[in-house]
């Protein structure tokens, strides 16, 4: 399973000073975390049945929002990637 949040490894150890991730946190994460995942399962189970009146709605607007006309998602496994590449060249 892929986890995208940061574990600490111990209270009082985190693997980083400057984001101190405390139990109620990680707690918080492991619950969207695998509510989501249960949500995406379901979005899968009911997709392309007939009769859609069960399970998850994906919600759209009926009128888009112009300012938003141009927005492009972005992709935090990828922004996540680069950091990383960045820090490893600056040692």
């Amino acid at each position: 399973m892929v986890q995208n949040y940061k574990q600490t490894s111990g209270v009082g150890s985190p693997t980083n000073t400057d984001e101190l991730l405390t139990p109620a946190h990680e707690e918080n994460v492991r619950f969207i975390h695998y509510t989501w995942q249960h949500v995406m399962r379901e979005m899968q189970t009911f997709q392309g049945r007939e009769n859609n009146n069960m399970g998850p709605r994906k919600y759209v607007e009926r009128t888009p929002n112009p300012a938003l006309s141009g927005f492009t998602p972005v992709d935090l496994n990828d922004v996540k990637r680069k950091n990383n590449q960045d820090s490893k060249k600056s040692l």
